[in-house]
């Protein structure tokens, strides 16, 4: 399933839903497992969908295999007659163009980005004049990414004062489907709920600098990050460790890669968090940029008013234009 977190305007403020990408449509499975139930003849149909299915996505990747079984057979019923309206006249499906899709987990309870590609960390290390330290083959680092600044597709990412160098990173998500601790990696792939792209707009001239302090990043990262444009549950990829991905800018293709080049893999990374500590359900893991995914690698910078795409096999294109 492609699940996604839209937002309609009515007479009493925006809503934020839970939806579905049928093609054109979105449909909302809360309310269209409420039409589902009230079909079947249940009890309070919207107070039982309210629990099973609910209409935001944190709650809902904390409803496990019982929430999506509920959403699966909703869909396949809701697919044999296409309804419009729910018990109580609730909008069912919208076209895409009437809702706004925001960041797909606006409320993540933590985001971590690891530096998962040895591309990448290669030639961040020759511009410094330096080698990979041996410890990086020796565990995946990551860092903590803010969640207050998170962006969904088409958002506009608003170009910092403090920055005169602003920089796109083509990266890989998977979200954490339940708690665990001390996962081994062998049983890591059940913990994963599913993936999404991001980009992890950075600010480079402010990176290098507080990094030489040996802390962060943070105030080079912290001000923009963009997830989406939809979550594709793990059922639906067919090989996480085999998707091509490409950044665009301007409609010109700047990179290439492919999520086979990742030295650390997603179950080395929930193995190490969770050494004497946990994941929680909505926890986002990065993977970090992948070879030649970001202008730094290639010498070229974003300009204000350029439009960044990044297109990752199987999960679509999260689009952000700065501004």
């Amino acid at each position: 399933m492609r699940l996604c977190t839209f937002e309609i305007r009515t007479h009493v403020g925006r809503h934020r839903r839970l939806g579905l990408i049928l093609a054109e449509n979105v449909l909302d499975l809360n309310f269209a497992t409420a039409w589902r139930f009230a079909k079947e003849g249940k009890y309070s149909p919207q107070p039982l969908a309210n629990v099973l299915v609910p209409s935001n996505m944190l709650d809902f990747i904390r409803g496990g295999e019982t929430a999506l079984a509920h959403a699966r057979e909703t869909v396949d019923c809701w697919a044999l007659e296409r309804a419009d309206l729910g018990p109580d006249e609730e909008t069912l499906v919208y076209v895409r163009n009437e809702v706004h899709l925001i960041t797909p987990l606006p409320n993540p309870p933590s985001i971590r980005d690891f530096y998962a590609f040895q591309a990448h960390v290669e030639k961040g290390f020759e511009k410094r004049g330096q080698t990979i330290p041996q410890e990086w083959f020796e565990m995946p680092v990551y860092y903590k990414v803010a969640s207050h600044n998170l962006l969904g597709t088409d958002a506009d990412v608003h170009w910092p004062s403090f920055t005169q160098k602003v920089d796109y990173e083509m990266e890989l998500a998977a979200i954490i489907s339940r708690e665990g601790r001390n996962v081994n990696a062998s049983d890591a792939t059940p913990y994963i709920f599913g993936y999404m792209i991001m980009n992890d707009f950075s600010a480079r001239d402010i990176q290098r600098r507080e990094m030489r302090v040996g802390l962060g990043p943070a105030k080079g990262k912290d001000w923009a990050t963009a997830l989406g444009p939809w979550i594709v549950t793990a059922d639906e990829i067919s090989d996480p460790n085999s998707l091509t991905m490409l950044a665009r800018v301007n409609g010109e293709t700047w990179s290439s890669g492919n999520s086979r080049d990742m030295h650390w893999k997603f179950a080395d990374m929930i193995a190490f968090l969770t050494e004497d500590d946990v994941v929680q359900p909505g926890d986002i893991i990065a993977s970090g940029t992948v070879g030649s995914g970001c202008g730094l690698e290639l010498d070229r910078w974003l300009q204000k008013g350029d439009t960044v795409e990044l297109e990752v096999e199987e999960l679509g294109v999260l689009r952000n234009q700065v501004i």
